[in-house]
């Protein structure tokens, strides 16, 4: 296992800072930022952008898959080359074992966690397995929303397979395009994966540290809804809608929608279902002043941290 922090398997967030994206990505190294901010984050670790270079080498794939690029795309405007090349790339990827000893490092750290956050013995903790690509030396690049992501994963072996699935996901159509359109290299863009305790959300959502109807700079808008916060963040569902005076964090207003559709995680398989909301819950309130009152402090302490707006995933865990 290699000594320097640069060539580390795995990086636990408390380890980083927002001046980590090269080795983690954007997601993973402001996972840490929170953290040291003292912000309530679910705890976790990142599978570096090292490790994925050492696969793709160790492995021979790295040679494989920047030819495939450059002998399938050869018109930049063609969607369907794109289309081509992710899926040899990908299949190509996810077909290829991972060498035995990031494996190995990779349940560790799964492992480590499940100590960590005093899982059942019996019970193994469920992850959001998440992508968070970086691009070295290339401050004005935005992957945002361009790999995957995957929720209530549980135990170490869904963890590997997704994780090689994160990996893959940097040569999706969409990825591919915008590296070509932006004059990124191919071979300069590599991909971290967060892998973090997954909430057993009650109510989901998302804050502005701005009102991003009217641009007021002085009030906080949350909208949530029951469940996951995928429902809100994918457009399914109308949200409830709270606006909040930053200075005061009292609620100046209110809109309940009527919410009839949940994502959560289903007791018998672990895997995330979509369901109808009881009637009786569905014009209720999904969130508690008091929890709408913390909502919004915690957002505002984040603005201060980063000294600009913020837009924030957040959930409210049941258990």
């Amino acid at each position: 296992m290699s000594s320097t922090r640069e060539e580390k398997r795995i990086l636990w967030f408390e380890e980083l800072s927002k001046d980590d994206i090269p080795l983690v990505g954007g997601k993973n190294a402001n996972l840490g930022e929170m953290i040291r901010a003292k912000i309530p984050v679910p705890p976790g670790f990142a599978i570096t952008a090292h490790t994925y270079k050492e696969f793709i080498t160790q492995t021979g794939l790295a040679e494989k898959i920047y030819k495939n690029i450059g002998d399938t795309v050869t018109d930049i405007n063609n969607p369907k080359q794109y289309e081509e090349a992710s899926k040899k790339i990908r299949t190509l990827i996810e077909s290829t074992p991972m060498p035995s000893g990031i494996e190995k490092t990779i349940r560790k750290a799964y492992n480590q966690l499940n100590k960590q956050t005093e899982s059942k013995e019996s019970a193994e903790v469920f992850v959001a397995v998440r992508s968070s690509a970086t691009a070295e030396d290339l401050p004005d690049a935005s992957f945002a929303g361009q790999q995957e992501t995957f929720l209530n994963v549980k135990g170490a072996d869904e963890l590997i397979e997704n994780t090689v699935k994160c990996w893959s996901s940097l040569f999706t159509p969409r990825a591919i395009f915008y590296r070509n359109q932006k004059g990124f290299r191919h071979e300069q863009v590599f991909i971290s994966v967060g892998v973090q305790k997954m909430v057993n959300a009650k109510a989901a959502g998302v804050i502005f540290t701005l009102n991003p109807v009217t641009g007021e700079t002085d009030q906080i808008v949350i909208e949530a809804n029951w469940g996951l916060g995928e429902s809100v963040v994918s457009g399914a569902v109308t949200p409830d809608d709270y606006v909040v005076d930053k200075k005061t964090l009292k609620i100046i207003e209110r809109r309940i929608a009527r919410k009839t559709v949940e994502y959560l995680r289903d007791s018998k398989t672990g895997k995330t279902i979509h369901k109808e909301v009881p009637q009786e819950r569905q014009e209720q309130p999904c969130l508690t002043d008091e929890e709408i009152s913390k909502l919004a402090e915690i957002a505002r302490n984040i603005e201060e941290h980063y000294g600009r707006a913020q837009d924030i995933e957040f959930s409210i865990d049941r258990d």
